[in-house]
């Protein structure tokens, strides 16, 4: 189900309306997010419900003997990182297979290799790139102490799939959005409000914006061998604005959405074309996706055994500040070759999203 359709403009009173009307008891408000939320998302494909259920089960399974585990700290690590496989493990399967597959072919018939390779050719579910970042999130929260375990899997289930955010964003973090569950929510007036108004502004960045840049695009690009380079240039402006007003009015209304329901959900983009750096603008465009990134694979990355013995061998090699600056541009390769992939299992993705970043 997407915001700008006839079929959300009919669900969202329905849900909006018989939310509030459960204000005073906070479990069927939670059991009321989850509902929602999995009709929300299985009307694009019921079968893909079975997957965020899954990706649900392991971390909310994995949190608790996490804690089970408290004071072995080897055994509380492997439950985190069978977790961890076993999420990016579904997430590859269904998001990257084809794309390693395919390219494992062509680098074999470069050898003169005649593989008879397998292919999976399967649909892509919406948001599941969204929805595991989500959850990995907290499992990996909890064996850091960021957070306590959660023993009740309503709210739980409720944090993993909350549909305002499910299939586009923000990436929320554990920390900030899991608590906004175990507490009562009561109406108010002024924040739906504002809410409804952020959500409005999101709609006229994507229907109105978006919408309009991208049937020039397509047109431009659909004969771009007949163009003039004045015409590509301009395609290439306005591709710039489509993705912005797609991207972040589908962020706005997520926000806003929030805000009428109670929550507050990270801010996604912050005038990110008035950036006078690439780092700067990665400070401002899909702003949960780089402190997720950060967080969870760039720190850890340095962190790590291989990285710390890296940092060693090159401080003696090419000095103390040298060193250093070679084993964090090490990590910031894998960084964003993390970026683009997620963006997308293709080279433009890994190239275009990512490492020229």
């Amino acid at each position: 189900m997407l915001f700008n359709s006839i079929e959300f403009i009919c669900f969202l009173p329905i849900v909006f309306i018989v939310y509030w009307l459960a204000d005073k008891h906070l479990k069927w408000q939670n059991f009321l997010v989850v509902t929602a939320s999995y009709i929300f998302y299985g009307w694009w494909d019921i079968r893909f419900l079975s997957l965020i259920i899954l990706t649900s089960s392991f971390c909310f399974v994995s949190g608790l003997l996490i804690e089970r585990a408290e004071g072995n700290r080897k055994k509380q690590k492997i439950i985190n990182t069978i977790n961890i496989l076993l999420n990016i493990g579904i997430l590859g399967t269904f998001k990257y297979f084809d794309f390693f597959s395919t390219n494992i072919e062509t680098a074999l018939h470069s050898l003169g290799f005649e593989p008879d390779w397998i292919t999976l050719d399967i649909l892509l579910p919406v948001g599941i790139s969204f929805y595991t970042l989500q959850a990995l999130s907290y499992s990996i929260d909890v064996y850091q102490k960021k957070i306590s375990a959660c023993h009740d899997p309503i709210a739980f289930f409720a944090f993993v799939s909350f549909f305002p955010q499910l299939v586009a964003g923000p990436i929320e973090r554990a920390t900030n959005l899991l608590p906004q569950f175990y507490k009562r929510r009561t109406f108010d007036y002024s924040k739906a409000i504002d809410g409804c108004r952020q959500m409005l502004w999101g709609f006229f960045k994507k229907m109105i914006i978006a919408d309009n840049c991208a049937m020039a695009v397509n047109e431009i690009w659909g004969s771009y061998q007949y163009q003039s380079g004045f015409t590509l240039l301009l395609g290439g402006l306005l591709f710039t604005f489509q993705i912005y007003g797609d991207f972040s009015g589908y962020s706005d209304m997520a926000v806003g959405l929030g805000k009428m329901l109670g929550f507050e959900l990270t801010e996604n983009f912050n005038y990110p074309y008035l950036a006078r750096s690439v780092g700067e603008f990665w400070r401002r465009w899909h702003i949960s996706l780089g402190v997720w990134m950060k967080e969870y694979v760039f720190y850890p990355l340095l962190r790590s055994s291989f990285f710390t013995k890296l940092s060693k061998d090159m401080r003696k090699k090419f000095g103390k500040k040298r060193g250093k600056q070679i084993t964090t541009f090490a990590g910031m390769f894998l960084l964003w070759f993390s970026v683009g992939i997620w963006h997308g299992g293709d080279w433009k993705y890994i190239i275009g999203s990512g490492l020229l970043h």
